[in-house]
């Protein structure tokens, strides 16, 4: 036996096997030095190319070959060890991360922070009482175990529990409770009972109490899950059925035996319940009929929240092609949806929950059957509401409770108005009157009004085109109180529009006081009975027996009521414990609405003096009427500067197209100067709106501006009528014109504000774009390892991938997003990337990348990319953090002394290996587990369980590469790493439906889903982690089948990027083919690889020994897992592990 490999007495094991290192030299090999050894190396970013430089080394029993320490050395630039190579951040990553992080930083704190509308909510109180149907069981339905069904009762309004009026359904939103019901049914009781009840003229026409019932769904999670979502429409469908049946029902209803029975009811969701509510006519069990108006609030309609399951996906597509095709279709007999009222109401910037955005119907259906408006344009509300605070907001529920009131009919079956009259009220409780489907009364020709003066009444007429009142109540007789404004007769050449603001509120007919507008025109022919066919008369004639006859309409139904806009005055809207003003009157007429009459009728019939104002006036629309055309990219550079002159109409309108992206924020200035008139009538008052949806927002005594819109939205489709145009935002200005001052408007691009608009509608990237990144690391890592045998650390494979790979993929997708939206991108192309049919409209073309094909955002791609990456690499460390300490916790169990009771002393535990169950035991447990998986559990909780078993994984491995640096320690702790990274990163899409399951646990439902039990969605993750807790690195790749791996990672990351926010649910079926290749290269690149290895050790001239310690390994039955069996260094590495002493070799 030659000299180096002689024994020592002292410390040579009595089986001649060589012994383990102490803690301390442990400690100095985890550190990659010893007294005799320094390590030194370099791995390049072009996989291939490696520099390694050592000194002689001393090798200690039981640590790595000489050819593994050469190589773990050589990987590491510096002299850094694999250890402190996992820790270090190259100056590259930490720039990249700061600005990512800062950038992320910046987004959130000015969401929160900046340009967030002032909430004015009113609170309400309300008398609830709920009675509970028993009888709704499991003969009507098969979720009556889960489900209930619950009738509203006011206390002190309702007395019993028996059916009276018209049926209303409400259904509550994700993990809403059925009491959200109460604000608006004890609005609804008692303003019916108080005011509704004691008009026999309202009888007469249909109204009727509403009977508010509701549905407790145990607050499911509905927009997580879609089977859910169709349990609850399928329970609804029968619940509807249920309903209607009491009203037939002598011992539930108290109504009235003449009326018709119900035959459909009305529906007001909330948040998801209004998809449950559109799913409910799409499912077999539906009524025909029995639905035909539904109110939704804060419901995402145009696309779903988040994208994580396949069947939420489904059922929107699905629903909203139905209701497409359904208002295509060129009969409206074959309709099916032609007596369908659909309204969607949004909450604006506040609410967090839901983007507002998404709430858009302009895609689905046409405005004859429906719209969307936003809490901020309701007249008397004025304010945006969080995604709760829609359902208990005093000023909202009172509107809410008058509509719904107002549209009902008990003559007829359905109980409600016909379409059209319910669309009129619908517009006139909730649009602010001044949009082009507004109806006027003036363009009717019903006369409220007889109007006697005088022959000669010039006294009355005006000359000038503008009407100042101060004061009401003043004039000393009732002639003197009229004010005649003559229409200007209509000009193609020229256009004018009539215009009126009051504070005080004008007269409806029949009022005695007050002050009236009226429209009139001269009576041709004095008929004898004409008084009869009047409302009303007016007699203001004198003595002399020649008269003049007006006919005229009171226009008092057609006013808009406007903020009150005073120095005193700060915000639109009052909350609790703030004075309450008088809205502004205001009216508005274009010279085509009045070509039937002759004057303008401003009567004031205050017989005492009256604090108030009035202005009227004609104005020509090109003094009161601009269009800015400007360009989005001048906008943001320089901004905008109009200047108005002092002798201006009242009302100035400001259009700018340009202005159309809800992500962009603006700062809006107004400078004036000081009015000249002794005393100003009102404060400026400004409005910015859109038309499509119907949004408005009031500012009064208005200075300063942050404006902020809901146009067009990222990946939000575009609207069914694509002719219909988008003007834009448009400003409209309301000044006092007796003040002759002018005024000066700047307007421009808010940066910082505008980060805070991308959290809403870019929050769901973070469950894709960080998977692009991971997966291009992990394939960066898999070239360098199949060029090399080096899995490199995470860190080192982002530093490479940040000089070359990921600006390169950030860069062609930018390239690609200007290329979708150029108008002279093939068609080819686009109908393959958007799946658009081209003989339809294309409702997908805002599915992919950001949502967007304006140019202008081209650099959303590349900053939503620096985010993820920061944010990647801040989880990277995180984790890196938290596996640290689980190893050292787990190294102090594993390599703490052990007791000897031979020697009454404590003596070193040996080094441990990875140790599992055997192979029987593991095919046992994946067995089972895949069982429970196609039966009772989802695969999601598989999923997590997995991810729980490859973090334990990681640690030991970690743990493992720490105290033995061996190459394949190393490699296999960096290997193990990445995958959880990988499945950390697929987590959150499967998180949600394992909630929605634990839920369904917790209310004792334990029917299971008849989706998510697919076991091939798992089985890869299962036999990848089981395979991996032997502690069995995945084999080198060298032939041709690497570019496998390659494509598959490269394409994971090109559809997260382009599909990943539409399709989130994609990304893990493709991620577990992805596993399941790796699964495949450890069954069968294993052998490959250990004869690969076995013949490198051969020309070395080393197998002998290798071979003689692989089979001592083998023939004691320990074998450590950690190392595969087809590696003879590896076997040998493997024995000389369960030696003990402290006596080292020299190095050949």
């Amino acid at each position: 036996m030659s000299e180096r490999h002689r024994a020592t007495r002292t410390g040579q094991p009595r089986d001649g096997r060589p012994s383990s290192p102490t803690s301390a030299e442990r400690k100095r090999l985890s550190n990659g030095t010893s007294p005799d050894q320094k390590l030194r190396g370099a791995v390049e970013d072009s996989p291939g190319k490696i520099k390694a430089q050592s000194l002689p080394l001393l090798r200690y029993r039981g640590a790595a070959s000489v050819r593994d320490t050469q190589a773990t050395g050589s990987r590491y630039k510096n002299g850094r060890t694999w250890y402190q190579s996992v820790w270090t951040m190259s100056l590259l990553t930490f720039l990249v991360t700061s600005v990512g992080v800062a950038l992320l930083y910046s987004v959130l704190s000015s969401a929160f922070a900046m340009h967030c509308d002032t909430k004015g909510c009113r609170m309400s109180y309300m008398r609830p009482a709920y009675y509970r149907f028993d009888g709704f069981d499991t003969e009507h339905t098969r979720f009556a175990s889960k489900y209930s069904l619950y009738l509203y009762r006011e206390q002190g309004v309702d007395y019993d529990h028996k059916v009276s009026g018209i049926p209303v359904l409400f259904i509550p939103g994700n993990a809403g409770s059925y009491k959200q019901v109460r604000p608006i049914a004890a609005e609804s009781a008692s303003y019916y009972h108080e005011v509704l009840r004691h008009d026999p003229v309202l009888a007469q026409t249909g109204v009727k109490n509403l009977d508010f019932f509701s549905v407790d769904f145990n607050e499911d999670f509905t927009a997580f899950h879609g089977q859910t979502m169709l349990d609850q429409a399928e329970y609804l469908n029968e619940a509807v059925r249920y309903i209607l049946s009491l009203y037939s029902d002598p011992n539930a209803s108290r109504r009235d035996p003449r009326l018709p029975d119900p035959t459909s009811v009305i529906i007001l969701g909330h948040s998801m319940g209004g998809i449950v509510a559109r799913t409910m006519l799409v499912m077999p069990n539906y009524q025909a009929a029995s639905i035909n108006t539904i109110v939704t609030m804060s419901t995402p309609h145009a696309r779903p929240p988040v994208t994580f399951d396949s069947q939420i996906v489904k059922i929107y597509t699905d629903i909203n092609g139905y209701w497409r095709q359904s208002f295509a279709a060129n009969q409206s007999d074959s309709n099916p949806l032609r007596d369908i009222t659909l309204i969607s109401i949004a909450g604006g910037g506040l609410d967090t929950v839901v983007p507002s955005d998404y709430a858009g119907l302009e895609s689905i259906l046409p405005e004859t059957h429906g719209f969307t408006v936003f809490t901020s344009s309701i007249p008397n509300v004025w304010t945006s509401m969080d995604h709760q605070a829609i359902m208990w907001c005093d000023q909202f529920r009172k509107v809410i409770a008058k509509t719904l009131l107002e549209i009902v009919d008990n003559r007829g079956s359905s109980q409600t108005k016909p379409l059209n009259e319910r669309m009129l009220v619908f517009k006139k409780w909730l649009l602010t009157g001044m949009e082009k489907i507004a109806e006027k009364t003036a363009r009717s020709t019903t006369q409220t009004t007889l109007l006697t003066l005088n022959e000669d009444f010039s006294s009355a007429v005006v000359r000038d085109e503008r009407i100042v009142l101060r004061g009401l109540g003043t004039a000393s007789s009732m002639l003197s109180r009229l004010r005649l404004l003559s229409i200007p007769p209509s000009d193609a050449s020229t256009s004018k529009r009539f215009t009126l603001l009051s504070d005080t509120r004008l007269a409806r007919p029949g009022q005695q006081s007050g002050l009236e507008v009226l429209l009139c025109s001269l009576l041709p022919i004095e008929p004898s009975d004409s008084n009869e066919s009047f409302q009303t008369a007016i007699d203001l004639s004198g003595p002399d027996h020649s008269l003049s006859r007006l006919a005229c309409q009171n226009v008092a139904a057609d006013v808009v009521p406007l903020p009150a806009s005073t120095k005193l005055t700060q915000h639109p809207f009052s909350r609790d414990g703030e004075p309450q003003y008088t809205p502004f009157s205001y009216l508005e007429y274009n010279l085509s609405d009045l070509v039937d009459h002759a004057f303008v009728a401003i009567l004031d019939r205050n017989e005492h003096p009256t604090p108030g104002w009035l202005v009227a006036e004609f104005s020509d629309t090109s003094l009161s009427h601009s269009i800015e055309d400007i360009t989005l990219r001048r906008l943001v550079t320089t901004g905008l500067e109009v200047h108005l002159p002092p002798g201006r109409p009242m009302v100035i309108e400001l259009q700018v197209p340009s202005m159309q992206s809800s992500l962009l924020a603006y700062d809006l200035e107004l400078q004036r100067e000081p009015c000249a008139s002794e005393h100003e009538l009102f404060a400026p008052l400004l409005r910015h709106y859109m038309t499509r949806p119907y949004e408005s927002k009031y500012f009064v005594n208005v200075k300063h501006v942050e404006v902020s819109l809901h146009g067009i939205s990222p990946f939000v489709p575009p609207p069914a009528d694509e002719k219909a145009l988008n003007n834009g935002l448009s400003f409209q200005l309301w000044t006092d014109p007796t003040c002759k001052s002018s005024v000066t408007i700047r307007l421009s691009v808010d940066p910082m504000a505008s980060l805070g608009k991308l959290y809403m509608r870019y929050r769901t990237v973070f469950a894709a774009f960080p998977v692009l990144v991971v997966a291009m690391v992990l394939r960066k890592q898999f070239l360098v390892y199949s060029s090399t045998g080096l899995f490199i650390t995470f860190s080192e494979s982002i530093e490479m991938c940040l000089k070359r790979s990921l600006p390169l993929l950030m860069l062609s997708l930018t390239c690609l997003s200007l290329s979708v939206g150029h108008p002279r991108t093939p068609d080819a192309l686009l109908q393959y990337l958007k799946g658009h049919d081209k003989s339809l409209p294309n409702f997908g073309q805002n599915d992919l990348l950001t949502g967007t094909a304006d140019p202008f955002f081209w650099f959303l791609i590349p900053m939503i990319g620096l985010v993820c990456i920061g944010v990647c690499v801040a989880v990277h460390y995180l984790v890196l953090v938290l596996v640290y300490v689980f190893s050292s916790i787990y190294g102090y169990f594993v390599s703490r002394p052990v007791w000897s009771p031979r020697d009454d002393s404590a003596r070193e535990k040996p080094l441990p290996s990875f140790t599992s169950s055997t192979r029987q035991r593991r095919l046992i447990t994946t067995i089972v587990l895949l069982c429970l998986v196609s039966t009772t559990v989802p695969h999601q909780f598989a999923f997590v369980v997995a991810c729980l078993v490859q973090l334990s994984t990681d640690v030991r491995a970690f743990w493992h590469a720490r105290d033995t640096p061996s190459t394949y320690n190393t490699n296999f702790s960096n290997y193990a790493h990445s995958i959880f990274l990988l499945m950390f990163w697929i987590l959150p899409i499967n998180i949600p439906t394992l909630v929605v399951w634990i839920r369904n646990l917790a209310v004792h439902w334990f029917m299971p889903f008849s989706s998510h039990h697919n076991v091939l969605s798992i089985l890869p993750f299962i036999l990848l982690v089981e395979t991996m807790t032997t502690g069995s690195m995945i084999p080198r790749v060298t032939s041709p089948l690497r570019h496998g791996t390659n494509a598959m990672l490269f394409g994971v990351s090109l559809f997260a990027a382009i599909y990943g926010v539409s399709y989130t649910y994609v990304l893990h079926h493709l991620v577990n083919l992805i596993v399941a290749w790796f699964v495949i290269l450890h069954i069968t690149g294993g052998r490959s690889w250990g004869r690969r290895q076995w013949q490198h050790a051969q020309q070395a001239g080393d197998v002998k020994s290798m071979a003689t310690n692989a089979a001592r390994g083998t023939s004691t039955g320990a074998r450590s897992p950690s190392l595969p069996a087809t590696d003879p260094a590896a076997a040998a590495f493997s024995s000389s592990e369960k030696s003990r002493g402290q006596h080292h070799h020299k190095a050949p």
